[in-house]
This record gives structure tokens, sequence and C-alpha cells, in this order.
């Protein structure tokens, strides 16, 4: 049997505090027999220090490049555009496979390499459901952002934070004006999570999932304060906002967050703007008069990397110990392998799991 090598790798954008494996889990995979080595990471939520006591092997950031060809490379967001050839395994969330800008050049580096993606967003279990997500931590942090925007309390640029610091700035003041949400999505992950932090601020949001956009009021949805989107959509849908539904007089919604970020896909449910926000400038004003500010960061759970990250290892460990090729592994090597066919990518070019 060979001994799977796991390697963690260092996150490139300069705002991503999580990991997807903490070091108490890390200890249970070296504990099991896998070979663990974490790149060196100062970003990280979590000291190197902690996972080298963990029994793990330790690695300047950025070497899995010349890892063993065998290694599986683990990590949460992009990768950097070097290699132009991606030889080994990854596990990560590539964005590949919804026609997001650069996704066509993503998977011809994998073709090129023969290497594979394993889209975290798409390990999921027999029913389709995810199996390890950062969705109810998403839905809070941007519930949580939209109501201190709304509320003019929303300090730039963001830092990351406890739930318990958090918490204490979205405790209503005396005298703070009321105001309505609206959480779109509301009983998945994201949409739970949004709604849980909206109660915290005081305020119990008007849940839509699938029965109330299906056939969606947009009257409705204008004539509240606040909204935040949590729905993702994996077939097209007609939009829940359009340009011509900003300039509707009649328009009380003054704040949204777009906690989804399909932006530049063709199933995006928000087609308003053109590009995310970033934590030194969340908001972006769409309309001046009367005014509607965007937020649309598309790391929201780096925030609270500690909770998210504790969260997702935990949910993320079992499928770890399990790695093979069937079950939900073999569904991600099904999905990539589709995606690759969906660009013209012969098969003979990748190289099997």
């Amino acid at each position: 049997m060979t001994v799977l090598h796991l390697w963690l790798r260092h996150e490139v954008r300069s705002t991503e505090r999580r990991t997807p494996i903490v070091p108490s889990d890390a200890r249970r995979l070296v504990e099991s027999g896998v070979t663990l080595t974490v790149e060196e990471s100062p970003q990280r939520i979590f000291p190197v220090e902690e996972y080298e006591a963990a029994g793990c092997r330790i690695a300047p950031a950025g070497s899995w490049v010349s890892a063993p060809v065998d290694a599986v490379i683990l990590g949460l967001k992009e990768l950097p555009d070097e290699p132009a050839e991606l030889t080994h395994r990854h596990i990560y969330f590539g964005h590949a496979y919804k026609q997001q800008p650069g996704a066509g050049d993503l998977l011809w580096r994998f073709a090129a390499g023969r290497g594979r993606l394993l889209d975290l967003e798409y390990l999921v279990d027999d029913n389709g459901r995810r199996l390890a997500a950062f969705g109810f931590w998403a839905g809070y942090l941007g519930a949580a952002l939209a109501v201190l925007q709304h509320r003019g309390k929303l300090v730039a640029p963001l830092t990351p934070t406890s739930k318990e610091e958090l918490d204490a700035l979205l405790q209503p003041a005396a005298g703070e004006a009321e105001f309505t949400a609206l959480v779109t999505g509301a009983l998945g992950r994201s949409g739970r999570g949004a709604r849980l932090a909206l109660l915290t601020a005081g305020v119990e949001a008007t849940p839509w999932d699938l029965a109330e956009t299906r056939d969606l009021d947009r009257e409705a949805l204008l004539a509240h304060d606040v909204m935040v989107n949590a729905v993702l959509a994996t077939t097209p849908v007609p939009p829940f906002l359009r340009e011509q539904d900003l300039d509707d007089p009649a328009r009380r919604l003054r704040t949204l967050c777009d906690v989804t970020v399909d932006v530049g896909s063709p199933l995006n449910v928000l087609p308003i703007y053109d590009r995310t926000t970033e934590w030194t400038d969340p908001v972006r004003r769409l309309r001046k008069e009367p005014p509607l500010d965007l937020i649309a960061i598309d790391n929201l759970p780096s925030l609270l990397p500690r909770e998210s990250s504790t969260d997702f290892s935990s949910a993320l460990l079992p499928q770890l110990m399990e790695f093979e090729t069937g079950g939900p592994w073999g569904r991600c090597v099904d999905r990539f392998r589709q995606a690759c066919r969906e660009l013209g990518i012969a098969e003979g070019k990748l190289r099997n799991v």
C-alpha cells in the first residue's frame, strides 16, 4: 500500500489566513501513517511550529513545485501563475468549472503537466452535498459586514478578528435605527450563517430560498434595506437584480453583500457588478442617489481564520483519512475530466490518479 504524502502549501494571497488542516488534525493524519509536509507561511493563523510539534515535515514556502510527483498538494485558494505545467494532484478551490475568468488557462496547465485538480467544491457525498465547506462562516461574515456598513461602522482596511470581538461590534447601540434585511439562499450553510449574524445584530431577516427565488418578487426584494445573497446557482437562473432595478425610484435597498461572488460566471444571479471588493477597500458604491453599497469579498471566512479553519479541517479530516480514487474523490476526478472534455482536452493528456 502506497503511503499518502500530503503537502500543505503556503497561500500566495496576502489576505488568506486560513488553512484546510489545523495542527491538531495534522497530528491525527501523521499518527494514521500519512506523510504530511507543511510549508512555512507567516500569514497562516497557526504557526508552523505547531505543525512541527504534531510530527509534520517543514518545507519553505512555495517549494511544492519541486515536491515528489506522487505528493498531493493541499491548499485553499488560487495557485501562482507559475509553473505553466502542473504535474501534481492539487486539492483546493479551483473555481474552474463555471466558465470563470482564467478557468480555461488553469485546466490547460493541468493538462500540460498531466496533473489533476480535485476541487473541494465538488467533494460531495452520494446526494451531491458538499462534505467540507466554509459556507457558514462566509455567510456569517458577509451579513456582519453588511450590518456594520449599513450602520456606518465598517472600518477599512479589514483585519482578521475573533467571533467574540465581531459579535461585540454587532450589538445594536441604544437608539440605533432599525432596518429590514433579506437573505437569499436562506436554508443553505451560508444562509444559516447570515441569518445568525443578523440575529446577533438584533435583526430577524426575511428568509428566501428556492420557493421564493423561483418566482422572484423583485418589488419585495427592493423593499428591504439590506440584502445578503447566499445562493450558489448550479444552472442558469434569471438574475435577482438587474441594472434597471438599481435605478428604480422605489428602491429601499441600500446595502448589498454578495457572499457567493460568482462575478464573471454565466451562473451569476447578481450580474450588476464586474469585480470583487477587497479587504483594503471592502465597499463599492453602485449608485450615488439613493445610495447602494456593494460588498463582494471572495475569501470572507479568512476574517475569522481560527474558527473557520477549525470547522473546515474537522470536516475534511475524515475524507483525507480515506483518500482514494473512488467515492467522493472519484467524483472530483470525474468532474475534472468532464471540464477538460468540455475544453477539448484529450483524455490521453490526463495522467491517471
